[in-house]
């Protein structure tokens, strides 16, 4: 921050005694929220209790339960499936305790329901947890699940002699189902937590995080942040620029592949790039737009209107792919139209030749070479006297017949001027700024002398 940057301003001391106060009363409300929902919560099982009080005293209901009593997975089932349904385990073992104070289960069989319950409690956030498909939020509920399973299949193991040790210790029928939930979940936590690490390692290969596809189109370099540094934000804006000159390879070899092969889905494909340069070069010029004109010095200025320039022009040679070379391509395809040997080779050397300066383009936009602006300019009159001598050697193939039809013949012209026009982009991307400010690029097309300027 420079010195200009103004600081804001500090609240004085009544202000900051007042705000004091809302932040004290804002807490003490909120803790009072808290004390009024765990009083609620108390009052919603002990009215709980109070209504299956009437209940335990059913015939069915004893016999039931004396029938499950017997068979302790058949309680741990039971009772997961209950706590699962009612989403309370806390409810559910109260109810267990209430039942084994009456005597309606049997110790054993009250433990076998504690077990239940707590991995009934377990499931709950694994069919209802984060929503997505993101397999990173399910890592937590999961490693709860295996956690609490691997608990219950060992409290099952060891529940007869856990079961006689804890009568012999808590006569209390009641007090005794207490202290056994309580018990299971501290040597349950007390075995895991040396071992988190490593289970941890094992979730993330069980679940691995998943890999969203990058969105092309969205900017990845323009820093809101950095809009108050211009050098930074013009630095942010100059690699953004880049990504529209990658995306343009994309299309043309794209567009290469599909003219030489005749790939529908190649077509489809190419075609949708354009409007991920069509949103990279609208975000560059809202981005660059945004600038504070007057923090930008003289070299700032002129760097500006290069990433402008060379981003317009990258833009407006992806429309000439879309618009002019991919919708020749489609029509070879819907037509069934083959080219010579001959035209396939002039137009993949064409198309090889375009990637070539879109790499220079690149290049030169960073170093701002003039030399490498000389050999990119000169490119322009290599195209045109390339195309002029592939129009009169289509023309000779023509009169020889060696050409198959006249439509073909079209395509094939359209797509050496399409290729041309293509290039004078690249060359007024990158080349045309770094000679203008050389002296080197002439106003007019034409010199005095009557040759044409670069």
């Amino acid at each position: 921050m420079d010195a200009l940057t103004v600081q804001p301003a500090k609240p004085d001391g009544p202000l900051r005694a007042c705000s004091y106060r809302l932040r004290s009363t804002a807490q003490t409300h909120d803790l009072g929220r808290v004390f009024i929902g765990f009083g609620l919560m108390l009052l919603a099982l002990h009215q709980l209790l109070d209504l299956i009080t009437p209940y335990e005293e059913a015939p069915s209901l004893r016999l039931l339960l004396g029938a499950i009593s017997t068979t302790p997975m058949l309680d741990v089932l039971i009772a997961a499936g209950v706590t699962w349904a009612a989403h309370s385990s806390v409810a559910v073992i109260l109810i267990v305790m209430s039942l084994a104070s009456k005597g309606i289960v049997p110790p054993e069989a009250a433990f076998a329901l504690v077990l239940g319950a707590n991995l009934g409690t377990a499931i709950n956030p694994v069919l209802e947890g984060a929503p997505g498909n993101d397999p990173i939020a399910k890592r937590v509920p999961m490693g709860n699940l295996v956690n609490r399973l691997i608990g219950v299949i060992a409290g099952l193991a060891l529940l007869h002699p856990i079961g006689r040790l804890m009568v012999s210790i808590e006569p209390d029928s009641a007090r005794v189902v207490a202290d056994f939930h309580t018990m299971f979940n501290v040597i349950l936590a007390l075995v895991f937590l040396p071992i988190l690490t490593p289970c941890a390692r094992l979730l993330k290969w069980w679940l691995p995080a998943r890999v969203e596809p990058t969105d092309p189109a969205k900017p990845l370099y323009l820093n809101p942040a950095a809009r108050s540094t211009p050098i930074v934000a013009l630095g942010a804006a100059a690699r953004e620029a880049l990504r529209l000159a990658d995306t343009l390879e994309v299309m043309l070899l794209g567009a290469r592949d599909a003219l030489m092969q005749g790939d529908r889905r190649l077509i489809a494909e190419t075609k949708r790039l354009d409007d991920v340069m069509d949103h990279l070069n609208s975000a560059i010029k809202s981005y660059l737009t945004s600038l504070d004109s007057d923090r930008l010095g003289e070299a700032d200025h002129r760097r500006l209107e290069q990433i402008l320039t060379f981003a317009m022009n990258m833009e407006q040679a992806g429309d000439a792919v879309e618009r002019n070379l991919l919708p020749h391509a489609s029509k070879r395809v819907k037509r069934g139209l083959t080219f010579s040997k001959e035209s396939e080779a002039e137009l993949s050397g064409m198309m090889d030749r375009l990637i070539v300066n879109l790499h220079t383009a690149a290049s030169l936009f960073m170093t701002e070479d003039l030399r490498a602006a000389r050999m990119l300019a000169n490119e322009k009159t290599i195209f045109r006297d390339f195309e002029s001598a592939a129009t009169h050697s289509h023309f000779e193939r023509l009169r020889a017949g060696r050409e198959e039809t006249t439509e073909t013949s079209m395509i094939h012209l359209d797509l050496l001027r399409d290729m041309k026009l293509v290039n004078s982009h690249l060359v007024a991307a990158a080349a045309y700024p770094v000679l203008e400010r050389s002296g080197e690029l002439l106003p007019s097309r034409i010199t005095t002398t009557g040759s044409p300027d670069l």
